[in-house]
C-alpha cells in the first residue's frame, strides 16, 4: 500500500514536471541544458524507486497518508483545470482561425460583389447614355426626316393648290368667255336678221357692252353708220377700229367709204387701196359699192377695182 501511494505520488510529480518543462520544449529550440534537464529528472526518479525498494517501514503517519491523498487529489483537480484550460484556448484559437476565415470570406465576397456592383453601375450608366444617345440622335433623324417629308408635301400640296386655283379661275374664265361668245352669237345673228341700220346699231352696241373692243363690231357698226349717211361717225368708228387693230381691212374699207362719201377722193383712195391689198375679197365688193358712186370714172379707182381674168 505504502509503495503503491509513493509511486503515484512520483508519477503526479514527475506529470506536473513534464506539463512545466513541455510548454517551454515547444516553444523554444532544444538545447544541451534541456537534454540535462531531462536526464537529471530521470535519474531522481530512478533513485526514489530505489529508495521506495529499501524501506521496511513506513515513512509517515495516518495523517501524512491523508495530505498525500489531498496533494494527489489536487494535482488531479489542477491536471483537469489544465486540461480544461488547455482545451478552451484552443478551441477559442480554432474559433478564432475561423472567425477570421470566415470574415475574411465574407469580406472577399463583399468586396467582389461591391467591385461587380460598381462594374455594373458603370456599364448600366456608360449604356444608358449610349442608349439615350442613340434614342436622341435616332429621335433626331426621324424628326428631321419628317420635317423634310412634310415640308416637300406640303410644298408640293402648296404648288398643287396654286395650280388647282389657277386651273379653276382658267376654267372658269373659260366658262365666263363660252357664256360671253355664246350671247355675242346671238346677237349677231339677230343682228343678220334685222333690216334697219338703226335696229343693227342698237345690237351693235350691245355686242361693245359685252366686248368693247370687238373690232367687227365696230366696223359693223360704221357700216350701218354709213347707211344712216353718218359719214363723220362712221370715220370716227374706223379710225377707232384701227386703233385696236391698225391692220384690220375691213375698218379701211369702211373708212374709204366714209371719205368717199365726204368728197375726200385722196384719202378714199389710199384706204381702199390699202383695203385691197390686204384683203383681195374687197376688189369686186368695191366695184359694186354705191358710196365709191363719185369715184367709178376715175381711172385710179378702175385700175384699182378692176378683177383679172
Amino acid at each position: 500500500m505504502i509503495r503503491t501511494v509513493w509511486h503515484i505520488f512520483l508519477s503526479l510529480m514527475v506529470f506536473a514536471s513534464a506539463l512545466v518543462i513541455l510548454p517551454a520544449r515547444v516553444n523554444a529550440a532544444p538545447t544541451t541544458e534541456t537534454a540535462e534537464s531531462a536526464e537529471e529528472v530521470q535519474a531522481n526518479y530512478a533513485k526514489a524507486e530505489k529508495t521506495i525498494e529499501a524501506l521496511d517501514a513506513p515513512l509517515y503517519s495516518a495523517f501524512t497518508e491523508r495530505y498525500l491523498l489531498d496533494e494527489v487529489k489536487v494535482l488531479r483537480q489542477m491536471l483537469a483545470d489544465h486540461r480544461v484550460e488547455v482545451t478552451e484556448k484552443m478551441t477559442d484559437r480554432e474559433l478564432g482561425v475561423a472567425d477570421k476565415a470566415l470574415m475574411y470570406a465574407t469580406d472577399t465576397v463583399t468586396y467582389f460583389f461591391y467591385l461587380i456592383a460598381g462594374a455594373s453601375t458603370l456599364l448600366v450608366l456608360v449604356g444608358w447614355n449610349s442608349l439615350r444617345e442613340i434614342k436622341d440622335r435616332a429621335s433626331a433623324l426621324a424628326n428631321d426626316e419628317i420635317s423634310r417629308i412634310t415640308s416637300s408635301y406640303e410644298e408640293r400640296l402648296e404648288k398643287l393648290e396654286r395650280e388647282l386655283h389657277s386651273k379653276s379661275r382658267h376654267i372658269a374664265a373659260t366658262q365666263e368667255e363660252i357664256e360671253l361668245t355664246n350671247e355675242v352669237h346671238s346677237l349677231w345673228l339677230k343682228a343678220s336678221q334685222e333690216s334697219s341700220a338703226q335696229n343693227k346699231i342698237a345690237i351693235y352696241d350691245q355686242i361693245l357692252a359685252l366686248r368693247p373692243d370687238d373690232v367687227e363690231a365696230i366696223t359693223y357698226k360704221a357700216d350701218a353708220a354709213l347707211l344712216l349717211g353718218q359719214n363723220q361717225w362712221a370715220n370716227a368708228l374706223a379710225n377707232r377700229a384701227l386703233t385696236i387693230d391698225p391692220e384690220n381691212s375691213h375698218a379701211k374699207y369702211q373708212r374709204a367709204c366714209a371719205h368717199a362719201e365726204s368728197g375726200y377722193i385722196e384719202e378714199a383712195l389710199r384706204d381702199l387701196s390699202e383695203a385691197i391689198e390686204t384683203s383681195e375679197a374687197l376688189r369686186e365688193q368695191a366695184a359694186h359699192d354705191p358710196s365709191f358712186e363719185k369715184l367709178r370714172d376715175m381711172e385710179e379707182f378702175i385700175a384699182m377695182t378692176q378683177v383679172s381674168s
